[in-house]
């Protein structure tokens, strides 16, 4: 089976493992087949078929097992809360995924802002710098942007916090990806603009200026949205 866009790739093996257990093919305590032979029947790299276990482990479909591999897990013990992937392609869907994202993204930043210890900063700040190099090396720096905004989750010490993003980090990353790709790629004019973004929200937590830091990080979000339509 050949995943033939980018955007496909893990969402097109999750729907299938979905489907697999839906129907009963994959029944409850039975194993996943393994990372390599997924990647062979869908033609991808097994850090493709790994992000795609990763969504089913954050929705309580499978388990992890160590050393043992990836289990299905009892109907019971599943998550009920799901967003739902068409809601991406949709206009009115979007808005409304953006705006959950936007509360998360200046929650979270209040909450660091509050939180947040020196060894946080830190790891904020390397990742404000990190993204900067990417910016001068014409690299797209999408991995030093979810160190970025993965490191003020972690400056909130709220496991439910924690928990959330990682549920959200894993079905709309591609989002995320997609609208900073937009930027670097179409409008390079803007790159400063969005490290502009990361810096004011950076330099709010650093004050321990919680309202300013939540604004910085809504603003930062909604831009991102007018970014991604473009």
């Amino acid at each position: 089976m050949k995943i033939e866009t980018s955007t496909s790739l893990t969402t097109e093996i999750v729907a299938w493992l979905n489907h697999e257990i839906e129907s009963g093919k994959l029944v409850a305590g039975q194993k996943l087949p393994s990372e390599k032979q997924l990647g062979e029947q869908f033609s991808v790299s097994r850090s493709v078929v790994r992000e795609a276990v990763a969504q089913l482990k954050s929705e309580g479909i499978v388990n992890s097992q160590q050393g043992r591999g990836v289990f299905v897990n009892e109907r019971g013990t599943r998550q009920s809360f799901r967003l739902n992937m068409a809601d991406l392609e949709d206009t009115e869907g979007l808005t409304q995924i953006i705006e959950l994202l936007a509360t998360l993204e200046a929650g979270a930043a209040r909450y660091a802002a509050i939180r947040r210890t020196p060894a946080d900063l830190k790891k904020i700040k390397q990742a404000l710098v990190g993204m900067e190099y990417a910016i001068i090396s014409d690299r797209l720096g999408d991995e030093e942007d979810y160190a970025f905004h993965q490191a003020i989750v972690d400056s909130t010490k709220n496991t439910h916090f924690l928990q959330l993003n990682e549920y959200i980090e894993q079905h709309v990353r591609r989002l995320i990806r997609r609208a900073r790709s937009n930027t670097v790629n179409r409008f390079t004019n803007l790159v400063q603009a969005v490290q502009a973004e990361h810096k004011a929200i950076f330099d709010a937590i650093e004050a321990k200026d919680p309202d300013r830091a939540g604004l910085a990080a809504e603003t930062h979000l909604r831009n991102a949205a007018k970014r991604l339509s473009k």
